[in-house]
């Protein structure tokens, strides 16, 4: 499957920002579709999922991002309010078909898009 992220962009403290992750074929074929994000010089960092039903959030946007599908669109896409200059980072989608345990891991996720870049300036 073939991801393609979009909605980045810069915005200032405190703005939001809703991203889009969309399957080349309409469709993410039953597979589970996480957020990463990744900043200069860093580790890409587990951001949010929904794993049967349930979201996942880091601790770090809990209360502040919220992933949710469209499946009028196939898209899943994650709300950010109340950015903040540490959210400064490429943003990826990735899909796969992790088990619980490892939905934080990126390297369960076998299929990523390009990024989009979220700047916020503060």
């Amino acid at each position: 499957v073939q991801l393609q992220a979009s909605g980045g962009g810069l915005v200032q403290a405190g703005g939001s920002l809703r991203l889009s992750c969309a399957a080349s074929d309409g469709t993410f074929s039953g597979y589970t579709v996480g957020w990463f994000r990744q900043a200069p010089g860093k580790e890409r960092e587990f951001v949010g999922v929904v794993k049967n039903g349930r979201p996942y959030y880091h601790d770090s946007v809990k209360g502040r991002f919220t992933i949710s599908r469209d499946n009028a669109k196939n898209t899943v896409n994650l709300q950010m309010n109340s950015l903040k200059p540490e959210d400064t980072a490429v943003y990826y989608c990735g899909a796969g078909r992790p088990i619980l345990s490892s939905i934080r891991e990126p390297a369960s996720y076998g299929y990523w898009g390009q990024g989009t870049q979220v700047t916020v300036s503060s």
